[in-house]
């Protein structure tokens, strides 16, 4: 072992508080320790001895204050420095904590920040041995015909790191494959020479050629490549590397993973703020080439019917082109300025379409093509009895316009108090009853179902998504459940009856999970092992 591994070695076993860790870190070679036992005790000796009786003595006090104030901040840079570059590790990460990057120069504070990063790593290089840990070295196999693989492992690490289903799994497949396969990619996760994001594509992108047996020394190449690449590119470009690599050096096994990619294709809803949501289709090539092209001759059409207006507008005003184009404001308005007392009729001359950016437009146009299918499609579909609906909640006061609190826009959450009038405007409305002060339901109408229907009703707007922790299924595709079972007493009422979603109905009857259902809809799960989750009541007014 050389000098500069052997001080190494000595700072990394080092424990102190964190007035002590600077000087641990001035073991490393070439820094302070030299300087504490040899420049240093020169400077107090002369250079600053000389400072302060020949120098110092020309100079004002608040000259000397500001140098020393510019030295301190350029000692904390300096440690700051050596910090980064130090192994990641509990010793660091205390001498981190001690520093306030505000009192750093600029690029100390981006130091700062890279060095926090490294300790990022470290940490969740530990956090992918503890998951797995949790969930097992390989994936569980079902106890019955109802279980899933992970079905219980997958339930512990959601319900433990609040996420979801999905999230969980994605996180226990990610730490089985580093822990499993990738060693050199654990490491330089712990570390800090990689990301967090970067360790979870590399991960992503070799399971499934790992799981068709690819060889240990591909893996190996593949690791190689991608480490090296990792080093000045971010985790994007790293994906692309490494899907390029198992193409080259495994085609055969590539193959197998574009064919089973297609068992892959899904479509999924991500809320956003403002009013907002994303969609995203995850589809093969060429089905969406038949998307995009389905939207781009929507386009065309609505193109050609706003020109065919606009030229019947201006065959009926010859010689006022002009005033049929001061009749349209730039929102799309009408504005009353047309001789003769002629409206100037939007409808007859163009509308907002020709006014709409190409990003617009495509939306619109998937909007428009989706909703003919909804409505060619809504007499047929009845999931609890009841029709495919927008469910819409608004306060009375906010509905006849004397107030203008938000509505709750079902699967979304808050909008604007114009947009729900709008969606109300030509809706089939029902009445809620809630408790003033907590907003959670309480009743629900029955003025148009029969009492099972009003029941099944009320359990639809009252939990909105599975009661899971964390599961957001939505109500229309869960199950109603009897938190104590009918089998052995348990009553048919709204205290006793919840949503759960298959899997999670499944894995309350045969997966040793119990529920505790509460009278205002709140429930308290238990796991197997005996960890306690409580899921409070949804008030209607606000978003699940």
């Amino acid at each position: 072992m050389t000098n500069a591994a052997a001080q190494v070695v000595k700072y990394a076993s080092f424990s102190g508080n964190a007035e002590q860790f600077p000087i641990a870190i001035d073991a490393v070679p070439g820094t302070d320790s030299g300087r504490s036992a040899g420049t240093d005790s020169g400077r107090s000796a002369g250079t600053d001895s000389g400072r302060s009786a020949g120098t110092d003595s020309g100079r004002s006090d608040f000259e000397i204050d500001c140098d020393a104030q510019s030295d301190a901040i350029s000692s904390l840079d300096a440690r700051v420095t050596r910090l980064l570059s130090a192994y990641p590790g509990i010793q660091t990460l205390t001498g981190l904590v001690a520093i306030n990057p505000k009192d750093l120069q600029p690029s100390g504070r981006i130091d700062y920040l890279s060095a926090l990063e490294r300790q990022n790593a470290w940490l969740q290089a530990l956090m992918q041995k503890a998951i797995v840990a949790v969930a097992g070295i390989d994936s569980s196999t079902p106890e019955s015909t109802w279980d899933g693989i992970d079905e219980a492992e997958r339930e512990d690490v959601a319900a433990a790191l609040r996420l979801s289903g999905s999230t969980a799994q994605m996180r226990i497949d990610v730490a089985r494959t580093l822990v499993n396969h990738l060693p050199n990619t654990c490491s330089a996760l712990a570390m800090g020479e990689i990301s967090a994001s970067h360790a979870t594509v590399i991960a992503k992108e070799t399971a499934a050629a790992i799981r068709d047996g690819i060889s240990e020394f591909a893996i190996y190449q593949i690791e190689e490549r991608a480490l090296a690449h990792a080093e000045f590119h971010t985790p994007g470009q790293v994906a692309n590397k490494v899907r390029t690599t198992i193409a080259q050096l495994a085609p055969a096994e590539f193959e197998v993973v574009v064919d089973r990619a297609r068992e892959t294709r899904r479509v999924s809803c991500y809320n956003e703020a403002d009013g907002m949501a994303t969609v995203v289709a995850i589809l093969p090539a060429q089905d969406a080439q038949t998307v995009m092209k389905s939207i781009e001759a929507y386009i065309l059409k609505m193109n050609e019917m706003d020109e065919k207006k606009r030229n019947e507008y201006a065959t009926r005003f010859t010689g006022k082109i002009n005033q049929a184009d001061d009749c349209i404001n730039s929102r799309g308005e009408a504005v009353a300025n047309s001789q003769d007392g002629e409206d100037c009729d939007i409808e007859s001359a163009t509308d907002t379409w020709s006014l709409l950016t190409m990003d617009n437009k495509r939306a619109d146009a998937l909007t428009a093509i989706l909703s003919q299918a909804l409505a060619s499609n809504v007499d047929e579909v009845r999931p609890h009895r009841r029709p495919v609906t927008v469910n819409v909640t608004i306060d009375l006061p906010t509905l006849l316009g004397l107030a203008e609190n938000p509505g709750q826009l079902s699967g979304y959450g808050a909008i604007p108090a114009s947009v729900a009038r709008e969606l109300a405007s030509d809706a089939t409305w029902k009445r809620f009853i809630t408790d003033p002060q907590t907003g959670n339901l309480l009743d629900y109408g029955r003025e148009k179902y029969e009492p099972p229907q009003a029941l099944v009703d009320f359990l639809l707007a009252r939990d909105r998504t599975c009661r899971f922790p964390g599961c957001r299924q939505p109500a229309s595709r869960s199950d109603i459940d009897h938190a104590h079972s009918w089998e052995t007493g348990g009553e048919t009422s709204p205290e006793n009856l919840g949503l759960l979603c298959r899997r999670h109905h499944r894995l309350k009857t045969h997966g040793r999970w119990s529920l505790v259902s509460n009278p205002d809809g709140s429930c308290e799960w238990t796991s197997p092992v005996g960890k306690k989750y409580f899921v409070p009541a949804r008030p209607i007014n606000e978003t699940v």
